[in-house]
């Protein structure tokens, strides 16, 4: 699975659907957090009106100069905001695409409408839609694409300052990237929890596994309550770490690096307006997003970012696929040979290691058969053996 169904507590929900406020599990974090949007939309607010914006820092609102201003030095913490389309190379669908999104091919499951399946109340009710399409969709069963090793790289170069995911796909994972690396906002199957408060007992990606390709309803082992991925659905909250890493790392962000997101829904999408007005922002995505609301951008004020307009200054949009626009700057930066030569030694692992997986699974059911074969022949031979014992009883008597 890729991009969480999002939501209000989530990213990419349907405009139309209502949201709910986003809260964090303390309230001292959601009056906190309020406070800093405030403040971050007052600065905007002033420094536009008063026609202050930030030092100019690319030589040219492209893709080259934004190449040309990580080779300079100057840029030592990146940070990196994706969503559904940088997966979508692996084969797992986004949300929203007329023909082939998720949203589009859930009618097989009944729902009384596509949101369902990831809402909280409808799940504790019926749990069986989401673990069927979590069976088709879950995570081990895909590779990572050229644009989560571009992640990687730049953690292995040292300007990751951290990673950003709406998505669910643990894809960031597999690349490399390490708990630390990540804000997962939308959460993530590497963990899972019983769902009753009372409870709260957790498991791990195997036990999760085993159960949902088992077609088993995850239960509780402890409470016999539901276990669910610790996936945020509608109607949950976002994880406390969101909130509290978002306040540390983006002032300190020297370029951001926006793929493969609408960036439609908060609190996501409000993470670009949290960098300083120097930062530059890069886009790469099928298309534009994020711009300014056409009303507040007429009296200049907004947060969003601006790629055409005569006082564009650091935001630049690159209209491409992630993997595609990953090996352009990739190429730029003279970093394409060693980006491919990744790709294809840690596709090399993970096809040698499914290999592995599925020789040792076809042992172990080869065995079962053959003891089985085993216990079978020793029982008709018994029921033989008895047999010739009544037998003689018969002809002796």
């Amino acid at each position: 699975m890729s991009d969480v169904p999002e939501a209000s507590n989530r990213e990419e929900v349907e405009e139309n659907t209502p949201e709910p406020e986003e809260q964090s599990d303390d309230s001292s974090d959601d009056g906190e957090a309020s406070g800093d949007t405030e403040m971050d939309f007052l600065r905007n607010l002033f420094s536009k009106t008063l026609g202050i914006s930030g030092e100019k820092v690319l030589d040219e609102l492209t893709l080259e100069g934004v190449a040309s201003y990580i080779q300079s030095g100057k840029c030592k913490n990146i940070i990196c905001m994706v969503g559904a389309g940088i997966s979508t190379s692996a084969g797992i669908p986004d949300f929203r695409s007329p023909d082939t999104g998720l949203y589009a091919n859930l009618q097989k499951y009944n729902l009384p409408y596509p949101e369902a399946i990831f809402q909280i109340d409808y799940f504790k009710k019926h749990p069986e839609p989401f673990f069927a399409l979590a069976r088709e969709l879950y995570p081990g069963q895909f590779k990572p694409t050229v644009c989560h090793y571009f992640i990687k790289l730049l953690k292995d170069k040292g300007l990751l300052k951290r990673c950003y995911s709406q998505n669910i796909d643990t894809l960031e994972r597999v690349a490399g990237l390490e708990g630390e690396d990540l804000i997962e906002a939308h959460g993530t199957f590497y963990t899972s929890h019983c769902v009753s408060f009372m409870c709260r007992k957790e498991y791990d990606l195997d036990w999760m596994k085993e159960k949902i390709f088992s077609d088993d309803i995850p239960k509780c082992d402890k409470c016999s309550n539901l276990v669910k991925p610790d996936i945020v659905f509608f109607g949950e909250n976002l994880p406390k770490r969101f909130f509290t890493s978002m306040a540390m790392d983006f002032p300190r962000c020297d370029l951001l690096i926006i793929m493969g997101t609408s960036l439609q829904v908060q609190p996501f999408a409000a993470l670009v307006g949290r960098v300083s007005n120097s930062c530059p922002r890069l886009l790469i995505n099928l298309e534009k997003a994020g711009g300014a609301d056409p009303i507040l951008g007429i009296i200049s004020i907004g947060g969003g970012m601006d790629f055409d307009s005569a006082k564009a200054y650091r935001d630049v949009a690159h209209i491409s696929t992630c993997d595609d626009g990953c090996l352009e700057l990739a190429e730029l930066l003279g970093w394409k040979a060693e980006l491919e030569e990744m790709v294809k030694r840690e596709h090399e692992k993970i096809n040698s290691k499914a290999e592995e997986e599925q020789t040792n699974q076809s042992s172990g059911a080869a065995g079962k058969a053959e003891s089985g074969k085993a216990e079978s022949g020793k029982a008709e031979s018994g029921k033989a053996e008895s047999g010739k014992a009544e037998s003689g009883k018969g002809e002796v008597e």
